[in-house]
């Protein structure tokens, strides 16, 4: 006889251990699946200030852990394997993972998303060491410093605000002359006197010794290269969210984002979707474990109708 578990999670980041967390203190027989580590992307984060709770902070890894430790506290079994395909459309759900087949009544998707990269040499480099993907996670470290900005959406835009107010100048390089944010953020930024703008240009190169030194950037039109000395660089191009594993069953936006509302269900009757993979206006940690106690919530109500 084949075990049917009550919820499977795809994910072990902030919202897929909050679901984690809550189904198995309602008593729900709980698998999280997870193929590195605990706390996903968040778990890469060295110091997170904005997290309630933490006075001095917290790195991404530690709070990761604790995470898991809540949710196991309260039976959440973590299975550490890669999911390689999953059939959600039937009543009881199937999950291939590298590890085995595990059935599910309901499954909630929690598989995040990652930053666009630059793709310029020695990027990964220098990940923690002058390259940044979250202004909001990692802004404090270049207190007082001048920095850059790759990007020109709303993201870019609002990063580059909040830079404004912690470091001495920021720099917004974009590879268009006008910015794709919406109206609301352009006066604000023309008018910051920190904030400057490196139109119709791309990076070419990262210097650098033991951390970020600066970049080179090139004008898109003349070829132009020019060199901007900068501690850090935050890259706002945008994210892809980690959703082909679900294509062709759950319906997706034209980004990729799964589509699910504040109740985090999509268009399949037991699959639930939250954190960074689902359709949202803001992508924090804070907001990942919201979806994830929210999930809880209608996996019992969807597991109440079936008994």
């Amino acid at each position: 006889m084949k075990q049917v578990h009550d919820v499977i999670i795809i994910g072990g980041g902030p919202g897929g251990y909050t679901a984690a967390l809550y189904c198995a203190r309602a008593g729900l027989d709980t698998m999280l699946v997870e193929k590195l580590s605990a706390g996903g992307q968040m778990a890469l984060t060295t110091q997170i200030d904005n997290y309630p709770g933490f006075e001095e902070g917290v790195d991404g890894f530690t709070l990761g852990e604790k995470m898991q430790a809540c949710a196991e506290r309260f039976g959440a079994v973590t299975e550490l394997a890669e999911v390689l395909s999953v059939e959600l459309k039937e009543a009881v759900k199937t999950v291939e993972t590298s590890e085995g087949t595990l059935y599910g009544r309901t499954v909630i998707l929690a598989m995040g998303a990652t930053p666009k990269e630059l793709g310029v040499a020695g990027e990964a480099g220098l990940i923690g060491r002058g390259i940044g993907y979250c202004a909001a996670c990692d802004g404090m470290f270049y207190k007082g410093k001048t920095v850059a900005i790759v990007g020109g959406g709303n993201t870019a835009a609002a990063d580059a605000l909040l830079l404004s107010r912690i470091c001495e100048k920021v720099t917004l390089i974009h590879r268009r002359d006008t910015l794709r944010a919406t109206k609301i953020y352009h006066d604000t930024l023309f008018q910051t006197e920190n904030i400057e703008f490196c139109w119709n240009s791309t990076v070419t190169e990262l210097l650098s010794d033991t951390k970020l030194t600066g970049v080179k950037v090139q004008d898109v039109n003349t070829g132009e290269e020019k060199t901007l000395e900068v501690a850090g660089v935050f890259v706002s191009i945008g994210q892809k969210p980690a959703s082909e594993l679900v294509q062709g069953q759950v319906e997706l936006d034209a980004s990729g984002y799964v589509i699910a509302d504040e109740t985090t269900r999509t268009n399949i009757p037991g699959v639930f979707a939250v954190g960074d993979v689902r359709t949202k206006p803001m992508r924090q940690v804070v907001t990942a474990v919201s979806d994830g106690a929210i999930a809880s919530h209608f996996v019992e109500e969807y597991l109440a109708e079936l008994a």
